[in-house]
């Protein structure tokens, strides 16, 4: 049996969202951005995605900019923001368990500035710590303002830990700051309610890969009176904010798949959520030495990520593999690196826990029965494992 368990990296697209999709990549292969029936025809799809992507959020269909991805769309936010302003100082607040989207896009800003680049204004980045919980305190975002901050961007659930960030208060420092807030809710999207205006957020970054639509289309949500320059040059496409032609049958899988998320909402959250607390619990019970990265109670309904002292979290993916358990050690984007897991160092993990740490993702496919096959050979791999590791028994022991 092969279980698929690292839904956060990624999830099959749905068979319905496929469906949707297969015209447009055959008989309806219009350009949007063409005035004739076939460029019309696209159009209209484009504009009917349009506005099931912005239900989803609570959105107006013209605030929706499409894009090629969750990481385009943060890359977006904070390029487009930062060159909207006009101030000569320009100040970033994020936090260190952000995705590599936003933060190698915080450091790439940061490298554009000075001397070096004496047409780019100076741009400086806090990165704000959090605790075990892997949840910041607002409190510690509002520290870290300063007179010239112009933009926050704090991701709404991480997705190594499944930690839900408080959205909320931060947009109401944001807003007392007259500062814009730009949120990543590509892992909170069709997982917890995402509603801009509830949230208060000016820009909010979705992706149609994370909630079984294709990959490659995302989306970067922008509050009516948001500052944004283009970081595409080109035709006029997406109201100016994104040059190119628009990817039509992935916009429309993207459609589909938002419509999908909303109808499935509370029947996937419910018996995810079951599932995952099983799977997680059981695990706990049967391995010794296991532990629960992040705040348990909040978290979305289907992540875990756990470390298994003593076992390595590059073997333990490779044995669980070859077993039928497919999961990984942490950000997909991040596959290949020696590194450990940022997000784990971030909350307090040492180097040899962090990289003995494995993230189980649960999706809408996840079966009682696939849930069964995992635990009954996780066990027997971390066991394995530790006793080939020359370190089990410290690592075991002193924990």
């Amino acid at each position: 049996m092969a279980v698929y368990l690292d839904y956060n990296s990624t999830t099959p697209v749905d068979p319905a969202v496929l469906a949707a999709m297969m015209p447009f990549l055959t008989e309806n292969y219009g350009n949007a951005g063409s005035i004739h029936s076939a460029g019309q025809r696209a159009r209209s799809a484009v504009d009917s995605a349009r506005e099931s992507v912005a239900r989803m959020i609570g959105a107006k269909a013209r605030e929706i900019v499409f894009t090629s991805g969750g990481t385009e769309a943060d890359n977006l936010a904070l390029f487009g923001v930062v060159g909207a302003s006009h101030r000569l100082k320009k100040h970033i607040v994020t936090t260190s368990i952000e995705h590599s989207a936003v933060l190698n896009a915080c450091q790439e800003l940061q490298k554009r500035a000075g001397p070096g680049a004496p047409e780019v204004p100076d741009v400086e980045v806090t990165y704000v710590p959090v605790g075990r919980s892997g949840v910041v305190d607002p409190e510690d975002i509002r520290r870290a303002l300063r007179t010239d901050t112009i933009l926050i961007s704090v991701m709404h659930a991480n997705n190594e830990l499944g930690t839900v960030q408080p959205i909320q208060e931060i947009a109401r420092i944001a807003a007392e700051g007259e500062i814009y807030f730009h949120c990543d809710a590509v892992q909170s999207a069709g997982k917890i309610p995402v509603n801009v205006d509830r949230l208060g957020v000016d820009l909010l970054s979705v992706s149609a890969h994370k909630i079984y639509g294709p990959k490659g289309v995302g989306a970067l949500y922008v509050r009516s009176d948001t500052p944004l320059s283009p970081q595409l040059r080109g035709g006029q496409a997406e109201r100016g904010r994104r040059a190119g032609t628009e990817n039509v049958a992935g916009i429309v899988g993207f459609g589909k798949a938002a419509r999908l998320a909303e109808e499935r909402f509370a029947e996937d959250q419910s018996r995810i959520g079951a599932l995952r607390d099983r799977f997680e619990s059981a695990l706990i019970e049967r391995i010794p030495d296991v532990l629960v990265n992040g705040a348990r109670e909040h978290r979305v309904a289907n992540t875990t990520n756990l470390t298994f002292a003593g076992a390595g979290g590059e073997a333990l993916v490779i044995a669980l593999d070859l077993m039928g358990v497919e999961c990984s050690t942490g950000a997909a984007c991040s596959s290949g690196t020696t590194e450990p897991s940022h997000v784990l160092l971030a909350i307090g993990l040492s180097r040899d826990d962090a990289r003995s740490s494995l993230r189980f993702s649960l999706g809408r496919s996840t079966t009682d029965a696939e849930i069964d096959h995992a635990l009954s050979v996780i066990p027997r791999a971390v066991e394995r494992l530790r006793a080939l590791s020359p370190h089990s028994v410290n690592a075991v022991s002193t924990r």
